[in-house]
């Protein structure tokens, strides 16, 4: 493994941006009466993710602490794919839109278990 030398290196978290990003620009086209519920809602879980990730990484010197913030992105992510199930299911994402966002957040999720299971890895060891 190359040294990462901050959370934007991390695949995980590039692709958690890009994801909260997509959302972000999706959202704006909600109907306005969503603007604080579920526009909000997708919205922030999904910068959680992100959030969570990069604490995550200043905190490897704590293994327990890092697996923790890695959990909480985990459960962001999966409130992120409930929202962008809710979404298709009010008709506010198209059938693509919700395949490819769930897709991303599956993969998100995947690779957040990996660094949670093998953290070991990825904590700073002391010296």
């Amino acid at each position: 493994m190359d040294f990462i030398h901050s959370h934007k290196e991390l695949k995980v978290y590039q692709q958690a941006y890009q994801g909260a990003k997509e959302i972000h620009a999706i959202t704006l086209n909600y109907p306005k009466e969503e603007k604080y519920s579920l526009s909000d809602q997708v919205r922030r879980s999904s910068r959680s993710v992100c959030a969570n990730i990069a604490e995550a990484f200043r905190k490897r010197r704590y293994p327990k602490a890092f697996v923790s913030k890695l959990s909480d992105a985990e459960a962001e992510a999966a409130e992120t794919q409930f929202w962008i199930d809710f979404s298709l299911d009010c008709d506010y994402l198209n059938k693509e839109q919700h395949y490819n966002l769930y897709d991303k957040y599956e993969h998100i999720l995947s690779q957040l278990v990996i660094m949670i299971n093998a953290s070991d890895k990825w904590t700073i060891k002391k010296s």
